[in-house]
């Protein structure tokens, strides 16, 4: 079968290099793509949000079988445009990817569906957040309604910080419409975790679970990204945890989203904090997160195509969902000055030395072709992954390739999977 990715990053590179694997696969396209899918993908120059532009070409081309890899076109409808010209597609409706597009959406589901998450508010004026964050506890998070690539979550430590950052989100717009609403969070601790899953509206199968590092510098300092890097599984995930997230978190979401006449197909990322309450839900995203599909399917055993098609075709239940009983770590080599300005367009060289490795990848985020040459195009340039026999082995392997790359301005946290150290 033929099949089209939508989308140009370092989570759809992951997920092209997972379909080539499957022998159901024949040609890969990818729209728009970047310079290392073009390896093993035609790309195609067409923008993620040119829906009709897609399903012409899904048509034109007989594609079988699309993956929407990124959140924008999600949520912007782009599953109904291919279901209202009968093709198959893999992601949740518009009316579903409304769990990311909207955190005062997911936050209300929550609330109504009893699943455990921070205590918050939602304000659609500015001035009655100042007014209730007069009174509030700090720290504090400000979180802008919509979609901001990840950014738009704001941590406050006093009053002072938390009416500035009302300022920024919804009144110059940092965040653009995402800010029109706000939502105001009880601030909690505890350790962080990613967990994927497949959804067919009615089953969950969770993958391995993982663990990101937003900030842009080591340590947890500077600005939130889109992410530095990450690892699975996470130490911290335990049977007693993903014992409770089962029952309280993960079926509860999908029963509510089929509750509210939204029945939810593709993949829900749960953003969970441990707490010493027990877990609870700090954000849903409607696809793979990235970089976290760089190191969860590298390490899926099953045919991802086929998985895929279970969700669409109702058939989840069917499926054995297993991984490797092993780790993976992924470092994040970027532009210096990313997220705020950088330069790009400068040649990357050491590309090479990943095409002979088993349990290595490269998979490129920020990348294209310039004259026969692969160059830096964006803040986040690669994802460098590495397998280990645990979180300690992958961690160095991942670290000793990041030294086979060279491009001017390159850029990378040196304590990605630090916590594996204290666990």
């Amino acid at each position: 079968m033929d099949i089209l990715i939508v989308g140009g990053g370092g989570r759809e590179h992951a997920i092209a290099a997972s379909a080539a694997k499957s022998d159901r696969v024949g040609h890969i396209y990818c729209a728009p793509g970047n310079a290392g899918i073009g390896q093993i993908a035609e790309c195609v120059p067409i923008g993620a949000m040119e829906f009709d532009k897609l399903a012409a070409f899904a048509k034109e081309r007989a594609v079988d079988f699309t993956i929407i890899g990124m959140d924008d076109p999600l949520a912007g409808g782009i599953v109904d445009v291919f279901e209202a010209q009968g093709l198959r597609v893999f992601g949740p409706r518009k009316n579903a990817a409304v769990l990311e597009g909207s955190k005062a959406f997911a936050k209300d589901l929550m609330k109504k569906y009893n699943i455990p998450t921070a205590a918050y508010e939602t304000f659609d004026d500015p001035a009655a957040a100042i007014a209730y964050l007069e009174t509030a506890k700090f720290p504090i998070v400000l979180k802008a309604d919509g979609l901001a690539l990840g950014k738009g979550v704001l941590i406050c430590n006093s009053f002072e910080e938390a009416k500035a950052g009302v300022k920024s989100i919804m009144e110059d717009k940092k965040f653009g419409a995402a800010g029109n609403k706000m939502v105001v969070e009880e601030f909690m601790t505890g350790r962080e975790v990613s967990v994927l899953s497949f959804v067919d509206g009615k089953t969950i199968k969770v993958m391995s679970s993982a663990q990101d590092h937003k900030r842009a510098k080591d340590g947890d300092m500077g600005l939130n990204t889109g992410g530095m890097g990450t690892f699975s599984p996470s130490p911290f995930y335990t049977k007693e945890v993903d014992a409770f997230c089962q029952k309280h978190i993960y079926q509860a979401t999908v029963d509510a989203m089929a509750s509210e006449g939204r029945p939810f197909v593709g993949v829900i990322f749960f953003g969970l904090m441990l707490t010493e309450d027990g877990p609870k839900v700090l954000e849903y995203n409607a696809r793979f997160g990235d970089p976290e599909a760089q190191v969860v399917l590298p390490r899926m055993k099953n045919d991802m195509i086929e998985v895929m098609e279970s969700c669409v075709d109702g058939k989840l239940d069917t499926i054995d969902l297993q991984f490797e009983d092993n780790a993976a770590v992924c470092v994040v080599l970027a532009s210096d000055g990313y997220p705020v300005s950088y330069e790009k367009g400068f040649e990357i060289s050491g590309l090479e030395a990943f095409l002979d490795k088993e349990d290595y990848y490269c998979f490129h985020a920020g990348t294209a072709l310039k004259d026969g040459k692969i160059v830096t195009a964006g803040g986040r340039v690669l994802g460098v992954t590495a397998k280990g026999s645990d979180l300690k082995q992958a961690r160095e392997k991942a670290y000793e390739a990041t030294d086979w790359i060279r491009f001017e301005n390159k850029y990378m946290r040196r304590d990605i999977g630090k916590a594996i150290d204290e666990a």
